[in-house]
């Protein structure tokens, strides 16, 4: 006989194990992505090159010519703002690239999605206006 907490569990953990099968090829896929960066650390480590030259045969070929100058220039602080202006709008384009696919299936659901995007795009478009009267875009100042 079957005990009554038994039976009301049952079903419970039925939808959980079939909800965690939902993540099965995610788990295989991030476990193929940690073997495959172990993997290609341990052939690297064995087979890698091994420092048994000198300065000169370890340092940079520069088509024959002794390397000049510094190895490590400082770079402006404008290249470092403008690297990150575009990285801002990488990921505004990672987030509106899967908007634009489910706008019709929102809006035939009767969600309104328009008025939080809008914000969002308010958001970014304020801070390129600031971004272009500060004249964070200009490389010759």
């Amino acid at each position: 006989m079957h005990h009554p907490a038994i039976a009301a569990i049952l079903p419970l953990m039925l939808a959980v194990l079939n909800s965690s099968s939902d993540y099965l090829p995610v788990l295989i896929q991030v476990l193929l992505a940690a073997a495959l960066a172990a993997g290609i650390i341990g052939v690297s480590h064995l087979l890698g090159q091994r420092a048994r030259g000198g300065a000169i045969k370890d340092s940079a070929y520069e088509c024959g010519v002794k390397p000049e100058g510094i190895a490590h220039t400082r770079f402006s602080v404008k290249f470092y703002v403008t690297a990150m202006l575009f990285i801002l709008f990488d990921i505004e384009v990672v987030f509106l690239i899967p908007w634009t696919f489910i706008y019709r299936e929102f809006l035939a659901a009767g969600i309104p999605i328009l008025a939080p995007i809008g914000f969002f795009l308010f958001v970014l478009v304020l801070g390129l206006v600031y971004e272009v009267k500060k004249d964070a875009l200009e490389w010759e100042k």
